[in-house]
């Protein structure tokens, strides 16, 4: 039985009883066996792990990566990535997993607390370089966690989960998204640091976001004398390049497992997170790689991008420590259209594969991200799985592997995955899940059924938020992802009953402030089920928080 289960279970068998005239012997048998079922079944799942010992993590969260690219998940893909067909190949892909939201900030923050991203002050939109930390101080990470537990954990690349930069003014550090008041000269507070990261080097935000600068820990390696725009000018450190951006940190990451690799040996493993900055642009693919796809830039991107997972592989494999590590391999968000679609389908290629929809989007291809999976001493090689899951599953998953149970305030929208992984997962493992867009549109799934509260794309595809097709939509659009993948048919006026139930869900989901069992929390800032951009820019709640395209 999973942790899931087990506060379901735990809910039930604590709650009060609702017939007074119970007899009290049979009620403290049935908790006998509720009992041993919760506690039986729980100590064979954590026995099976104490006999592999606790694993090393390697996160690799690629930019922008479509589902479509991954030849091992879309076989008439014209991207060759051997390096991520050889995850999937020695381990388990998912074919129905998703990001939280259509877009990168947002869905970190779910990576990384195992919670929704629309119950943090983050309603819309995105962070930019500059914007104050968005994880809530005294809020647990799945890195957090993992240290607590013994785990040395480190971060390179791409953070945008917000951090504060000391003020000039001397006003608090992260008062201000104002490049012109920031101090480079002093310590970052609310970085990967403070929360729960024993090392981090990278970059603030997105590659096309400045500041230009490398980060290591709370300290920027050089102060920004410069000015350099990659789609955005800013200000910049004189040796920063951004082609140079995915080497330094590919190596920087292999040269820590390399380190890291003799204690891992001796009971002492690791949590590598690796969020690298590509596909996403601006994309630069190195002169080794430009044309070698034969497609465009984008193509040779998403062939760096595969060659990185290769390297990592190979750390793994020369540090003798590959068996014992578990490697996931996936995206952010869906493909942006940055990455030119009419040029890639003239080619026959589609970074979507089968789905609606693009990077912001609600639909499909807006968060129906590839998932890899590699556990050679747990994982059974070239095996498939149908699971709904989320990345906001990445914290139940490491609780469970280690027997560690969550308290009700942790990983409230997170569901383990460790069944699956095992290969004992024979019923859906979750109730639901909520997808996000850009400019704020939720959906929620159950089963085959999914229910858009928006009547547009919710993002950046026609028709638009706010555009004058969307006005002449229904307000809520419901698929049946089981006939209809494409999501081209909507079904809300032919199944109120299904609308009525998911809005329910839905409802009881935003105000329990949780989807799995346990106490109700609250929610960061009120929540609007609704989508009601009209078309004008979006504000978030925090000044400096959004950056539209």
């Amino acid at each position: 039985m999973t942790s899931w289960e087990t506060r379901s279970w735990i809910s039930r068998i604590s709650a009060p009883s609702k017939c007074p005239d119970a007899i009290p012997h049979v009620f403290n048998l049935r908790f006998v066996l509720l009992l041993w079922m919760v506690l039986g079944a729980s100590a064979s799942l954590a026995e099976t792990i104490r006999a592999a010992e606790r694993p090393n993590i390697v996160y690799i969260l690629c930019d922008d990566l479509g589902y479509g690219d991954v030849r091992y998940l879309n076989p008439q893909g014209k991207i060759p990535t051997p390096h991520m067909d050889r995850v999937g190949r020695e381990g388990m892909a998912f074919t129905d997993a998703h990001s939280s939201s259509a877009v990168c900030t947002p869905s970190r923050y779910s990576l990384l607390t195992g919670r929704y991203n629309w119950r943090s002050r983050m309603k819309h939109g995105v962070l930019n370089g500059y914007s104050p930390r968005l994880i809530e101080p005294g809020r647990a990470t799945v890195a957090s966690f993992l240290r607590d537990h013994g785990y040395a954990t480190a971060c390179f690349g791409k953070w945008h989960l917000g951090m504060n930069w000391a003020q000039n003014d001397g006003s608090a550090p992260g008062s201000s998204a104002n490049a012109k008041k920031v101090d480079y000269t002093k310590p970052i507070e609310g970085g990967p640091n403070a929360v729960g990261f024993d090392y981090f080097f990278g970059i603030s935000a997105s590659l096309d976001m400045a500041p230009y600068v490398y980060i290591e820990n709370d300290r920027a390696t050089e102060i920004p004398t410069v000015e350099k725009e990659w789609y955005r000018k800013g200000p910049a450190g004189p040796n920063f390049e951004a082609i140079d951006v995915l080497p330094v940190v590919t190596t920087k990451a292999t040269d820590y497992i390399r380190t890291h690799a003799a204690a891992a040996k001796q009971g002492n493993p690791f949590f590598l997170y690796l969020p690298l900055t590509s596909p996403h642009t601006p994309i630069l693919p190195t002169a080794e790689w430009q044309g070698k796809s034969g497609l465009n830039t984008y193509g040779d991107f998403v062939m760096q991008t595969d060659a990185v997972v290769g390297q990592v592989l190979e750390a793994l494999d020369q540090q003798g420590i590959a068996d014992t590590t578990l490697v996931i391999v996936t995206s952010d968000n869906g493909c942006s259209p940055s990455a030119n679609y009419a040029e890639l389908l003239a080619r026959d290629h589609n970074p979507s594969h089968l789905y609606r929809g693009t990077k912001s989007d609600i639909w499909e291809g807006g968060h129906r991200v590839p998932f890899l999976v590699r556990w050679p001493a747990q994982v059974k090689a070239g095996s498939f799985s149908d699971q709904l899951t989320g990345l906001n599953d990445f914290f139940a998953t490491c609780a469970e592997m280690l027997g560690q149970p969550l308290p009700d305030t942790m990983a409230e929208d997170s569901v383990s995955l460790l069944p699956a992984l095992l290969g004992r997962a024979n019923a859906p493992r979750r109730e639901s899940l909520v997808h996000s867009a850009i400019f704020g549109a939720l959906s929620i799934r159950q089963g085959m059924w999914k229910l858009i509260f928006a009547a547009d794309s919710g993002g950046w595809t026609d028709p638009k938020p706010g555009s004058p097709a969307a006005a002449t939509l229904p307000r809520l659009q419901l698929y049946d992802l089981s006939r209809d993948i494409g999501e081209s048919r909507n079904l809300e006026s032919e199944h109120p009953d299904v609308v009525t139930k998911l809005t329910q869900l839905m409802e009881r989901t935003i105000a329990d402030g949780r989807s799995t069992p346990g106490a109700p929390q609250p929610n960061t800032g009120d929540v609007t089920l609704y989508s009601t951009r009209a078309g004008q820019a979006v504000k978030a709640a925090t000044a400096g928080d959004v950056k539209l395209p």
